[in-house]
């Protein structure tokens, strides 16, 4: 996506940029690829949300929407202080938010635990503020959970896929794992940006290792 140097510390509120009270750009009605609403911020019945941080959002996202069970995907910026922050100001590292791919599906098709497991299978979560060769707070491993049920999962597979990172000689896992924060939407073009551009960036610095079997 983009290189060169990152702030890596966190801001503080007094750091962080002001931001602004609505979103600045309008997006597309439909997504891309999947037959269904790219906003979703009330989703049908019988569908639940996730919300992972897990690097450059391009990639992560296509992960996500090829994954079956998937109702509709987004990209934008979660885990912050800035509110409706732009692109440019993400990347400046002074609004704290993370790339965040927002993922509605069916439960009866795909589990929350699933998801987690792609999650930690397709990146590596040891980098801290970074992934490959994109730095900076924007590009942290993050799960954000929506109920008591999904944290609990998320905290028993991200000790148990910690553990086998361990016995491989990784170093800790640095994902964070908080209730969910406001999510503003990312602009339009990064939007199933893959689909777009299909020789696109992808950046998967993923561990090789594994979910453990049960």
């Amino acid at each position: 996506m983009i290189f060169g140097r990152r702030a890596t510390p966190l801001p503080t509120a007094e750091q962080a940029l002001p931001g602004r009270p609505t979103q600045p750009f309008t997006l597309a009605d439909r997504h891309l690829l999947l037959d269904a609403p790219l906003v979703t911020d009330e989703v049908p019945d019988g569908l639940e949300v996730a919300l992972f941080g897990l690097g450059c959002f391009w990639g992560a996202e296509e992960i996500f929407w090829q994954t079956r069970g998937v109702w509709s995907t987004s990209v934008g910026y979660a885990g912050g202080i800035t509110p409706h922050p732009t692109y440019e100001e993400v990347c400046s590292g002074r609004t704290g938010h993370t790339e965040a791919v927002r993922v509605v599906f069916d439960p009866q098709l795909v589990s929350f635990a699933d998801l987690v497991k792609i999650f930690f299978e397709v990146h590596d979560p040891t980098q801290g503020m970074r992934q490959g060769n994109d730095i900076g707070t924007q590009y942290r491993s993050a799960i954000y959970t929506f109920s008591d049920a999904q944290a609990e999962v998320a905290r028993a597979l991200t000790e148990q896929f910690g553990a086998e990172l361990s016995r491989r000689g990784w170093d800790p896992i640095t994902t964070e794992v908080a209730p969910a924060p406001t999510y503003f939407y990312a602009e339009d073009y990064h939007q199933q940006y893959l689909a777009k551009n299909p020789n696109g960036y992808r950046c998967h610095s993923a561990t090789g290792v594994k979910f453990p079997q049960e």
